[in-house]
């Protein structure tokens, strides 16, 4: 049995569609803030396989919610690590390109040097650290900007703010790949299936390609949908948030491709097969 540590986020969500027999957790279930008792249901839990696709994702509460961002993003994994690698099972953890500091404009590589801007990024960071430390089989597969039918994302809001809006400001100096949720899961499921089959793990990058801006994302997607909203790019400092957000999202996943044969997502064309299921 496969164990997917997480029930309703947008990846876990696409992973239940296409391995419905994989055993899902919810946070009902199990309380990632507390690792003990993640610990006793990983014991009393047999598995082939173990993917984390479950995550503190609020970018901006993080800031103060330190204690609790790091404990589901760094303690929780490092309690899934070192039972994954007690019991040499293979782990999948889905990470962030936030862990990098957003600088330059060359996509990152996975062994790049990493310098989170904010609480988010410092807690993934502290959850790769620890799956590495355990010394299991392992893949840590860092992607960005996450979409897809379900759940919140930007995808959506943009949808929802086009039914009283004809026209919005959206940042346009961000740059990186949206990835379509259903993209990860397949990728985590053909990842998990190498590494089962003894394939050596690491680090890699999984994003959509082409690269675009928030803004160059929100003109497709008013594009596919039929919806006539103009948008007005602006840069990041006229849209403050508590957590700074890196500029410079665009991550090289060449080595995914050459290890795993796993090709970037096609993003635009995921897009319009959730758009035709959203409207």
């Amino acid at each position: 049995m496969i164990l997917v540590i997480g029930k309703t986020g947008q990846v876990a969500t696409e992973l239940a569609l296409l391995e419905p027999d994989a055993r899902y957790v919810s946070r009902d279930e199990v309380d990632l803030a507390k690792p003990t008792q993640l610990a006793a249901f990983l014991k009393a839990t047999p598995a082939r396989a173990i993917i984390n696709a479950a995550a503190y994702t609020a970018v901006d509460r993080a800031e103060q919610e330190r204690d609790l961002a790091m404990a589901v993003n760094g303690a929780a994994v490092g309690t899934m690590a070192e039972h994954a690698a007690a019991h040499d099972i293979p782990l999948v953890h889905i990470s962030t390109d936030y862990v990098f500091d957003g600088q330059g404009t060359d996509p990152h590589k996975p062994d790049d040097p990493v310098a989170p801007l904010g609480v988010y990024g410092q807690s993934k960071l502290a959850g790769e650290a620890l799956i590495r430390n355990a010394g299991g089989q392992h893949v840590i597969l860092r992607t960005s900007w996450v979409f897809s039918a379900h759940g919140n994302n930007f995808v959506k809001t943009m949808l929802r703010l086009s039914e009283t809006r004809d026209a919005l400001n959206v940042v346009d100096d961000q740059i990186g790949g949206p990835t379509p949720a259903r993209s990860i899961a397949q990728a985590v499921l053909a990842i998990t299936g190498a590494l089962r089959g003894g394939q050596t793990g690491g680090t890699y990058h999984f994003a959509g390609a082409p690269v675009t801006s928030w803004a160059g994302f929100a003109r497709e997607t008013f594009a596919r949908a039929g919806r006539d909203v103009t948008v007005t790019g602006i840069p990041t400092t006229d849209y403050p948030t508590p957590a700074t957000r890196p500029l410079n999202s665009r991550l090289d996943c060449t080595t995914l491709e050459t290890d795993f044969g796993i090709k970037p997502a096609d993003w635009q064309a995921e897009l319009a097969h959730i758009l035709k299921v959203l409207t």
